[in-house]
């Protein structure tokens, strides 16, 4: 029973961490992380639309795949890079 009711309490904080970090992301907006550093960039959902992230985003599938076991969306590029990608992309 104990061990149970640990397994829920470490299940419980898990849950609070992913939607706190969730919370934090505007309507129309979604999260991804870039780089070595995995620094979190919050970008609009139209440039899911936009050919040039789209094609980053399908050299990242061809390369590394999408299976990541934290469920977040990386993009293993430079940060300067997706900086110079998404400042094109909001002109």
């Amino acid at each position: 029973m104990g061990i149970q009711l640990m397994g829920i309490a470490h299940a419980k904080q898990k849950l609070q961490r992913t939607l706190s970090a969730v919370s934090n992301v505007p309507k129309g907006h979604f999260a991804v992380y870039v780089g070595e550093s995995k620094k979190r960039f919050v970008i609009p959902l139209w440039y899911l639309k936009h050919p040039l992230f789209r094609s980053l985003l399908d050299m990242v599938e061809e390369e590394f795949g999408f299976d990541c076991p934290t469920g977040r969306l990386t993009i293993p590029c430079s940060e300067d890079y997706f900086t110079s990608l998404t400042s094109a992309l909001s002109c």
